[in-house]
């Protein structure tokens, strides 16, 4: 007997639908509280969906139709991708050919417990799972763009050069594609607008939550943690034309609304979950022991944070995070914070819990700056000692260059503009200032002193990386020089635009990366020292002013602390960061 509970408190009626073939049988649920209700013989690998009745009233935050099957926002599998139709938000017609049906599961034994591989100050890959392997030659076809593939040898050998503490997974929850996308040609390549929080995309993960355990289980193997990006701040059921897919037939409430009854956009994708609704956290908190329980993952990064504390301003005493805190499969995970949003006081930059790391943004621009040559030295040198500024002495700084939300590394030092023409929207997409530079012609060069240049500053801005205080974040085949031509929101990219060349790679630039990254992990120095001197490249002291001169073009330190011997030469007139003599500064 399986139970089956779903919440709709203002429905009228609720209706169970098990599949078989092309066959629906519905069965009505009993109301019990806010909840629906039913027990009914379902073996695992029953399909079924949901139906709901009550008001038609969009204007009063009613949304119900019994014509739209409705998906389990509780579901952990289905039985095969979301499609966009317009028909999903046309009132009376009904889905059940388009909407996927959620699948019963087989019982599943919890993971063994063990505490996360990652810690602080190791070394964070980001990867989009498809593009990633989609065009690997030496994962077997039929696995490429999987998680599975992640597993190959191969793949695992290229991380373990690199010295990859934990590989950080673009969503693999099952989202939708944004509706103007089908009339372009075009679909969503990242994955930022799920559905389903629990639910595997069965692109990505065909073999559903064994598949991930799995993969878990071989990168645990190697020393490799995983860490999940995961989308919890809205849901691919976007604006009020959005379609009608789950909560919003089931529970609207669960979105955040102005007092006009409109819906709150504070993320920018048409709506907002609003966790100070206790039953919205309840389902984000089902949702990341889900996937510490069944797969054992090591941490997640939170996409668009801010929202997780918003009621609706941003308080960084949120019940999320003490309920995070408290509970006993998540209390030790890693928990980051990508900490901006759109909404009002959306920059949070800094203000996350002491236990919590924060992509940090002022890392990356301040080191693009530098190096290209209108940044002054003061904000680098902050930044490279673990932004004390911004996490005080207790650094929680995630540093990154670049990731899957802008310029590669490569295309940051040739191109001075974005070119997000393919894109469908006039190039009106995308971050329009980069902090990038294109050394003189934009796009692609044969000029051997341009190619030579570019080379040495994206080595300048690794080692930078590399030699930095806190956290690092990589983001996928940056380490070999990976471009995206110019396109610095290829979020509608799923083809050779975004999908990892592994065969024209920059294999000295690669090597160089090893090579960092192996320097990083064989000093490791505790923090960056609080003791020792810094002079100017002549030898001269600093004075206020070279730390402010966007001129000031080098500066030398020598640590004092005999605990921390470190010497450190940034030279930005040779594009090279001389000498690093203890790269690993982890907090």
């Amino acid at each position: 007997m399986t139970r089956f509970t779903v919440r709709a408190p203002r429905a009228t009626a609720l209706t169970l639908c098990l599949f078989e073939g092309d066959s629906e049988t519905r069965l009505p649920m009993a109301r019990s509280g806010e909840d629906w209700v039913l027990d009914v013989p379902a073996p695992p690998g029953t399909r079924y969906g949901f139906r709901a009745d009550g008001p038609w009233a969009p204007e009063s935050g009613d949304w119900f139709d019994p014509a739209k099957l409705l998906v389990d926002p509780r579901a952990v599998e289905l039985d095969r991708r979301f499609v966009q139709d317009p028909r999903l938000a046309q009132f009376g017609f009904d889905t059940a050919d388009i909407v996927p049906k959620a699948v019963v599961p087989a019982p599943l034994a919890d993971v063994p417990r063990q505490a996360p591989i990652f810690t602080r100050g190791g070394l964070i890959y980001e990867l989009n799972v498809r593009g990633f392997t989609a065009l690997h030659p030496n994962v077997p076809e039929a696995q490429r763009g999987t998680v599975a593939a992640l597993a190959h040898p191969k793949v695992i050998a290229h991380l373990k050069r690199l010295r990859v503490t934990a590989v950080e997974l673009m969503p693999l929850m099952a989202w939708i594609d944004e509706r103007h996308l089908p009339p372009l040609g075009l679909t969503n390549a990242w994955g930022y607008n799920p559905v389903a929080m629990m639910a595997l995309d069965p692109r990505l993960c065909p073999g559903g939550v064994a598949e991930l355990r799995e993969t878990v289980a071989a990168l645990h193997a190697e020393g490799i943690g995983v860490i999940l990006d995961i989308v919890l701040n809205h849901t691919g059921e976007s604006d009020a034309q959005g379609g009608i897919l789950s909560l919003r037939g089931l529970d609207n409430a669960a979105y955040a609304h102005a007092p006009d009854g409109s819906l709150i956009n504070d993320t920018g994708c048409g709506n907002t979950l609003d966790f100070a609704n206790p039953h919205v956290r309840a389902l984000a908190m089902e949702t990341l022991r889900h996937f510490v329980r069944s797969c054992g993952v090591d941490g997640f990064r939170f996409d668009l944070a801010p929202v997780l504390a918003r009621g609706p301003g941003f308080d960084p005493a949120a019940p999320i995070f003490a309920e995070i805190a408290a509970d006993p499969w998540l209390a030790d995970r890693v928990m980051i914070a990508e900490p901006w949003d759109i909404g009002p006081g959306g920059y949070q930059l800094g203000n996350f819990p002491p236990n919590w790391l924060e992509w940090n943004d002022r890392f990356r621009d301040d080191v693009r700056r530098f190096w290209r040559g209108d940044g002054a030295i003061g904000p680098l040198v902050i930044r490279l000692a673990g932004s004390s500024d911004l996490f005080g002495a207790d650094c929680r700084s995630v540093n990154f260059l670049a990731a899957h939300d802008g310029f590669t590394l490569a295309d940051t030092v040739a191109y001075a503009n974005r070119h997000n023409e393919a894109n469908g929207e006039q190039n009106r997409d995308g971050h329009g200032e980069n902090f990038s530079w294109n050394h003189g012609v934009e796009g692609p060069s044969d000029d051997p002193e341009i190619r030579w240049a570019r080379g040495n500053a994206q080595r300048a801005m690794l080692a930078t990386l590399f030699a930095s205080t806190g956290t690092i974040l990589l983001t996928a085949g940056d380490e070999f020089g990976r471009s995206q031509h110019g396109n610095n929101n290829a979020y509608a990219q799923d083809n050779e635009t975004s999908w990892i060349d592994w065969v024209r790679r920059d294999r000295a630039l690669e090597a160089f990366t090893a090579r960092l990254s192996a320097r990083r992990d064989a000093a490791r120095c505790a923090t960056f020292p609080a003791q020792g001197d810094w002079t100017r490249s002549d030898g001269a002291p600093m004075s206020v002013t070279d730390w402010e001169d966007a001129a000031t073009d080098g500066v030398r330190f020598r640590s004092t602390d005999p605990a921390q011997p470190l010497t450190l030469s940034i030279c930005r007139d040779a594009h090279d960061i001389a000498r690093i003599d203890a790269a690993r500064l982890p907090c």
